[in-house]
């Protein structure tokens, strides 16, 4: 599951301060002995294995450039993929941010005929270090808002846009939210990814997330939490516990999710989204995303004020990869957010029927 490790004792920065009040989760996290052995293999595994260097597009000996890119003020760029209606035509212009192992080619899947009839354009865009979009070292949840920011002003989408976000690729969306609320027309996230390490989840709800984790996930978060620096070496040992996200092995109680991933598998789309989402490095796009999405945040998006535009959060009950225990508590903190709970329906929410127009519809009404 996309959930951190079990709390089950204070650590010392829980112990040393912070006003955190004792039932909340922010301050328990990793039992002390594994705390204290992460920190330890991390001094000496950081001298000592430090990840690959990124096969950047364009340069030299790295995969070609074959998209439209934007250069941002850093240097680096992002590749992007429009759908809609023409940009200089839309009512509605949309940045999305796609999740986990996705690319600039993904999207809520509205139709064509809806897009039209609103008059949506919508953009895409490979996150930092996914396919054809630069790496960036210093990758983290302001940053990805601003990434965000940047490519609506390149491409002039105005004083103010929308953002979708799905799965993991919604922390973009909280960052949105916290840090540029003011060029927000309004947000909606699909089976946004939660932090355990947020603080304002209670112990107790985070335990019984914990309980219905499998091992490898349990360890592939807490050393993306506690010790960033070693997860490329951690996720390369086939001896340790690691992601079953990564793998694609993790339990799916829906049935349509089920399906779709045993499908994806078996012809080969799994392995080919991988190879193109990884291309510049499996560090620098599936781990940093780890390490940002599970890091320690600068902000507890249940304490954001109500920003100044509506904010709408899908999530189906069946969710086999972000628990839908933690979606209701989070709703139920943030009054200003439109909760929509969907019946018998999992984790990949862009393939069910009707569910983009739906989104789309909700999100402009």
């Amino acid at each position: 599951m996309w959930v951190t490790s079990m709390p089950q004792v204070w650590d010392e920065e829980a112990r040393s301060g912070g006003g955190r009040k004792k039932g909340a989760a922010g301050g328990m996290v990793t039992p002390a002995p594994a705390t204290a052995l992460l920190g330890s293999l991390a001094g000496w595994l950081s001298r000592v294995a430090d990840p690959p260097a990124p096969t950047v597009c364009g340069a030299p000996g790295g995969p070609p450039v074959t998209a439209p890119r934007v250069t941002l003020r850093d240097g680096r760029h992002l590749a992007y993929c429009e759908s809609g209606v023409p940009r200089e035509e839309a009512r509605f212009k949309v940045v999305f941010s796609h999740g986990f192992t996705g690319s600039r080619e993904d999207s809520v899947r509205a139709t064509q005929e809806v897009a039209e009839e609103l008059g949506v354009y919508m953009v895409g865009f490979d996150r930092a270090g996914y396919g054809e979009s630069d790496p960036n070292p210093n990758r983290s949840v302001k940053s990805a808002a601003l990434d965000v920011e940047e490519l609506a002003d390149a491409l002039g989408l105005g004083p103010k846009f929308y953002v979708i976000g799905i799965s993991l690729g919604c922390h973009a969306v909280w960052g949105a939210l916290k840090y540029i609320p003011e060029r927000i027309a309004g947000a909606a996230m699909m089976a946004p990814v939660v932090n355990h390490w947020w603080p304002s989840f209670p112990a107790d709800l985070a335990a019984e997330v914990y309980n219905k984790q499998e091992v490898g996930d349990q360890w592939a978060l807490r050393v993306s939490h506690h010790a960033p620096g070693i997860l490329h070496w951690w996720m390369d040992q086939s001896w340790l516990p690691t992601s079953t996200v990564v793998a694609g092995t993790t339990p799916l109680p829906n049935k349509r999710d089920a399906n779709i991933r045993a499908m994806i598998k078996a012809d080969g789309t799994f392995q080919k989204k991988k190879e193109l989402a990884t291309q510049q490095g499996i560090h620098e796009s599936y781990y940093r995303d780890m390490m940002v999405m599970f890091g320690k945040w600068e902000f507890d998006p249940m304490s954001l004020p109500k920003p100044p535009c509506p904010v709408h959060i899908w999530q189906g009950d069946e969710d086999g990869l972000v628990p839908v225990v933690l979606q209701r508590y989070i709703a139920s903190r943030l009054s200003w957010v439109n909760y929509h709970e969907l019946s018998e329906t999992g984790h990949f929410l862009s393939p069910v029927p009707g569910l983009g127009d739906t989104v789309l519809r909700t999100l402009f009404s």
